[in-house]
């Protein structure tokens, strides 16, 4: 990561001399925006996107935060949403009309999958594919985005971005691409060619399990069309409280993900020497094409992995994970601590995996738990 990202993660856009030089920004705590006169709001009004009027559109602290990112992504705009899902559904809503098809790349995401099962009832279309498949093939006359996650949060698939993006532009196609595993300091999508770019906030960004966020990047073009349909209409904005604790993790985003980085690595070579693991999937670990698409695109690994352990049932894994001690079970990721969980259910459904999220614990202390894990599957 360059130093100028680090500068923006904890300077960039950050003017105190209208707050008495307090180093941390105010929160803007309020839901509206008063003016001197009626001429004066009624022409803010008639520019609503542009004004701070009521703070489900615009808050000077939420403006902050999405300064920040887009600086981050090398884009235009940012608009921050109250959660990942917000800032999912707010693009999908924006740009998708009856008739259009949506093209998933790599394991979706599920609640974004359950949504565009929903949006089937209006008339949207979408499948599946993975980033190695013959993406040409899966195109429609019909499709209108193509959705990826690269790398993917559960199987942590990579695709070619650059042939993804060079394919749609061809084709009229907007590509968005979940880019939350790898943060805008080991990832730039925009870089590449595609248009949106979105983030869960509540991940590595945010830093601390302590707040829910989402954010989308692109063009102003674009960012003002979320803006003005799936953000305003649909509702789903940053709190001003929230949007502080974000710029908190920022602040340290660049320190974290080092650590994170290293100590995911350390993981990955522990686990690939263990005779109980069968397999161990990161983009470090990545052969074939898919290694130079991490070549290209990452700029580093951040700390989610999965892992398949011999013979995987459902008894076995239950076995490994609650003989862990360090690492908690719980959904999410990107925090300080270390969590771990399956997909797989009692009845055997569900993808047979274990998923760490490797945190920023003593290295030695993590490799000790997961070695606790391992012996529980000699018994």
């Amino acid at each position: 990561m360059n130093s100028q990202d680090r500068y923006i993660c904890q300077h960039a856009f950050e003017d105190d001399a209208g707050h008495h030089g307090a180093v941390t920004p105010p929160v803007y705590q309020t839901s509206i925006f008063t003016f001197p006169d009626l001429e004066t709001f009624s022409r803010a009004q008639m520019k609503e996107r542009q004004h701070f009027i009521y703070s489900r559109g615009l808050n000077p602290g939420v403006q902050l935060v999405e300064r920040k990112l887009a600086a981050l992504e090398r884009g235009e705009a940012c608009k921050a949403f109250g959660s990942g899902m917000g800032a999912i559904a707010a693009t999908l809503f924006s740009l998708l009309r009856q008739g259009d098809h949506v093209l998933r790349i790599n394991q979706t995401y599920g609640p974004t999958v359950e949504l565009l099962d929903q949006l089937g009832a209006y008339g949207v279309e979408h499948g599946g594919i993975s980033g190695t498949a013959d993406i040409e093939a899966a195109l429609r006359p019909s499709t209108r985005i193509i959705y990826v996650e690269s790398p993917s949060s559960l199987l942590m698939e990579l695709a070619d971005l650059e042939a993804i993006a060079q394919l749609a532009r061809a084709r009229g196609i907007i590509t968005v691409i979940d880019n939350t595993w790898a943060t805008p300091l080991f990832q730039k999508p925009l870089e590449h060619g595609f248009d949106l770019v979105i983030h869960s906030l509540s991940k590595y960004i945010g830093g601390h399990s302590d707040v829910v966020g989402g954010a989308v990047i692109g063009s102003a073009e674009m960012i003002d069309r979320l803006f003005a349909i799936g953000h305003q209409l649909l509702g789903a904005a940053l709190a001003p409280q929230n949007a502080a604790l974000v710029l908190r993790g920022l602040r340290t985003l660049p320190l974290r993900m080092s650590e994170h980085q290293r100590n995911a690595l350390r993981v990955v070579d522990f686990l690939a020497e263990q005779p109980q693991v069968l397999e161990v999937l990161h983009p470090s670990l990545a052969v074939g094409p898919a290694a130079d698409w991490a070549q290209k695109q990452l700029d580093g690994h951040s700390g989610l992995l999965s892992l398949h352990i011999q013979q995987p049932t459902y008894h076995r894994i239950v076995s490994f994970i609650d003989a862990l001690r360090l690492f908690r079970i719980g959904v999410s990721w990107g925090g300080y601590e270390s969590l771990v969980v399956s997909p797989m259910r009692p009845d055997g459904s569900g993808q047979p995996l274990i998923r760490l999220a490797i945190g920023l614990e003593d290295i030695d202390d993590i490799l000790a738990d997961l070695t606790r894990g391992l012996t529980a599957l000699n018994h």
